[in-house]
């Protein structure tokens, strides 16, 4: 019975001697390359969102809703006039309060601001404009973002992995291999514009250690309002990217 025993176990030695590491797919006789690479790409906003509000102040808590309710109308109606869509206004907060301190003490506070996004930034000065002549008080923005902000990033994703890579084939050229094959591709994330791009858990502590994280990118300071007439400034917003790469070389 022991001589069966053994006989049977004698295949599975032979099998893990066919791989020196399992665990990162490595096969006898190839070693394991780890590279780390960035990617870049860059597009032009083609959205531009900014928060426009009133705040009124009276004796009691309808009077000041009623006149809150009046004023921000008339900045919907501006916003209507330049062609942005219903849809496209958004209300993101209403409340009325007492104040219980200050020069206003006893008074109440009504306010109401709306989010509005349109699909032409280079309007967005005019917009802001409109709402600041309409009695808009309350002012935010405008940010300006892409409506499809996976194509810019997967151009990036794409340029890291060319670059990875191309990186890859220096090593092996330099030790006399040859890139084998593709073993483990991890998105560690990155920065489009002041969106923080999460990437990919790490499989292991091991690969934890390996790789810097990605800071999150710092708070976004908002612009300050155009004066009246000012054009917008688009320009274009960059992706960056960061992968890591684990490549198997063989003897050429």
């Amino acid at each position: 019975m022991k001589n069966v025993v053994l006989l049977a176990a004698a295949p599975l030695a032979l099998a893990a001697c066919e791989r020196v590491d399992e665990a990162r797919g490595v096969d006898h006789g190839e070693t394991l390359l780890s590279v780390s690479a960035s990617g870049q790409a860059e597009s032009r906003p083609d959205r531009a969102q900014f928060q426009a509000g009133i705040e009124t102040f009276s004796r009691n808590a309808p009077a000041a809703s009623e006149a809150n309710a009046e004023k921000i109308a008339e900045i919907v109606a501006a916003l209507r006039e330049l062609g942005v869509a219903e849809e496209d206004i958004q209300t993101q907060s209403v409340n009325v309060g007492r104040i219980e301190y200050g020069d206003r003490k006893g008074q109440y506070r009504a306010m109401n601001v709306v989010e509005v996004t349109m699909d032409d930034p280079d309007r967005a000065g005019a917009a802001v404009t409109a709402v600041t002549e309409a009695g808009a008080n309350v002012l935010s923005g405008p940010s300006l973002t892409m409506s499809d902000p996976e194509a810019t990033a997967n151009l990036a994703y794409a340029d890291a992995y060319e670059a990875a890579r191309k990186r890859a084939e220096a090593y092996a050229e330099a030790a006399g291999m040859e890139v084998s094959r593709v073993l483990y591709i991890r998105d560690v994330g990155g920065q489009q514009g002041q969106t923080w791009l999460r990437g990919a858990d790490a499989m292991n502590e091991a690969m934890v250690q390996r790789t810097s994280p990605v800071a999150p990118p710092p708070p976004v300071n908002m612009a300050p309002r155009p004066e009246e007439g000012g054009g917008m400034m688009v320009g274009t917003t960059r992706s960056n990217v960061y992968i890591q790469v684990d490549f198997a070389l063989r003897e050429k």
